[in-house]
């Protein structure tokens, strides 16, 4: 998949990143300093037990939690500064996220699910219908499109919020344990139609599992140490 990272510039960097929680009087540091650089057109695993802030990286991350400390940067840009209103847009526009469960909305069609976050961030029903099936068609859902999400299977559902995270083509597809739901079939194909999307889009994409096959099959593996980022092998 991706090489030669050295000489491009990460979609995306955690600084020195820092994050506490309050615990009763005093506080719990769950990141210590973690950096981390993201490259365009690679998948990076995040191999962590519970509880080391796997979870807490993401948020970050992705911009839903404030850093005590350090910086992220999306592409060059430094968001330690930025209003809420301006994370916000940066959220929808340069981010996609994929959960274990797929928080398709139950009232819409699959098409209808991708063509939502493109029209909230300004395209034209025309147009983000358009995006919408290439997506879906992408992903093998071509005869699926009008089907609602208790109409699809377990993998058929994930496929679809695959699609709507990387609808509004962003740099950045952050994916937490999004096959932990899948029996390990199912799960092998959805983790394969994701590697044929980050290398068909360029989208760098961080992603959580336990599940270690498909975590080898990655381009880098990396785990949380006393709350930094530790490369593994």
């Amino acid at each position: 998949m991706a090489t030669g990272n050295s000489t491009r510039e990460p979609a995306m960097r955690l600084v020195g990143v820092e994050r506490r929680y309050r615990e009763g009087e005093g506080a719990l540091a769950i990141l210590r300093g973690a950096n981390l650089d993201l490259y365009p057109g690679e998948m990076v695993a995040l191999v962590a037990p519970s509880g080391t802030g796997k979870s807490t990286l993401l948020h970050v991350a992705g911009l839903l939690e404030r850093p005590d400390g350090g910086d992220v940067l999306v592409g060059r840009q430094s968001t330690r500064d930025m209003r809420d209103s301006e994370r916000t847009r940066m959220r929808r526009e340069e981010i996609g996220f994929v959960y274990q469960s797929h928080h398709l909305l139950p009232e819409f069609s699959a098409l209808e699910n991708v063509v939502l976050p493109q029209m909230i961030r300004g395209l034209s029903r025309k147009e983000a219908s358009s995006r919408a099936g290439e997506l879906l068609s992408f992903l093998g859902l071509g005869e699926r499109l009008a089907h609602r999400p208790a109409e699809l299977s377990g993998g058929e559902q994930q496929r679809v919020a695959i699609a709507r995270a990387v609808a509004n083509a962003p740099r950045l597809l952050l994916a937490d344990e999004p096959t932990g739901n899948l029996d390990p079939q199912t799960a092998a194909h959805v983790f394969q139609t994701m590697v044929s999307l980050v290398q068909a889009s360029g989208v760098a994409a961080l992603i959580a599992t336990h599940n270690l096959d498909l975590a080898a099959r990655m381009d880098r593996r990396v785990t949380l140490r006393d709350g930094r980022v530790v490369e593994t092998d």
